[in-house]
């Protein structure tokens, strides 16, 4: 590295994961420095949530280098990268259904920022009040003491994505957090994201409503059988043709085209 070029938060070389001979994730490179939303699109099998399995230690690379603060990750158990600073949600909306939404983020804070050992007992003050701040940030502090069973599909999404902010990331995995949600929920979600981020966040996001995905991100990789086709600008994304004929088509990639110019006129 150039002598002062600013050392990535997360830095991925070379990362290759096999399932027997096939390559989901295929010679991949991408460096996200501090205060970056990347966001990752491409078509259904494409690797994207392999590849986060893999730097979040679910499923370990078969070979490469990953790095989290210079630190090496690439064979460290899940557990100790959450530990380390890196926190993650799943597609699939996960919590304990007998608990309420605070009773949740309170556990996710608890075992997502160290080793506990053993179940806590109680909780720190300062551990209520990242939990009361994580509520807050993603709009569940009027919903906090609901059952989680009972509560719908856009704040289960919420709780989960909660709960990994209660560990206080220095990286934060989404794993498609709008798939099944309306449009009046997507631009919620949009708000509540937009909001990490200007809190200074650092994210990598799946995701494959793409105006979700091109007005969150400051850079947008899209991948394909496992390899990256691109990244860039998300004005670079629909102009390039291989991207346009292998994911979003021309139809797509004009409506894109046309939201992205009607945002920045009424942004003026």
């Amino acid at each position: 590295m150039a002598s002062g070029e600013r050392v990535p938060l997360l830095a991925c070389r070379n990362v290759f994961k096999y399932f027997g001979a096939l390559a989901a994730v295929n010679d991949f490179d991408l460096d996200v420095h501090a205060g970056d939303v990347v966001g990752i699109g491409g078509p259904n099998g494409a690797g994207k949530t392999t590849f986060l399995d893999v730097i979040s230690g679910i499923n370990p690379a078969t070979s490469g280098e990953i790095e989290l603060e210079g630190r090496d990750i690439s064979k460290v158990r899940p557990d100790l990268i959450c530990h380390r600073g890196m926190a993650r949600t799943f597609q699939l909306n996960a919590g304990f259904d007998s608990l309420t939404i605070r009773q949740n983020v309170l556990i996710g804070s608890a075992f997502g920022l160290g080793d506990r050992g053993v179940p806590a007992v109680t909780f720190s003050r300062a551990m209520r009040e990242r939990v009361d701040r994580a509520l807050e940030l993603c709009r569940l502090t009027d919903r906090a003491e609901a059952v989680a069973r009972d509560v719908p599909v856009l704040e289960r999404k919420l709780l989960m994505l909660a709960s990994a902010v209660a560990t206080d990331p220095k990286l934060l995995l989404i794993d498609e957090p709008v798939g099944g949600l309306n449009p009046h929920e997507v631009d919620d979600v949009m708000e509540i994201v937009q909001g990490l981020a200007a809190e200074g966040m650092t994210i990598i996001l799946i995701e494959h409503v793409m105006r979700f995905l091109l007005q969150i991100s400051t850079r947008v990789v899209i991948m394909h059988h496992g390899e990256k086709i691109y990244e860039g600008n998300t004005q670079g994304l629909l102009s390039d043709r291989r991207v346009v004929e292998v994911y979003l088509g021309e139809g797509t990639a004009d409506r894109l085209q046309h939201m992205l110019a009607d945002r920045a006129s009424a942004n003026g």
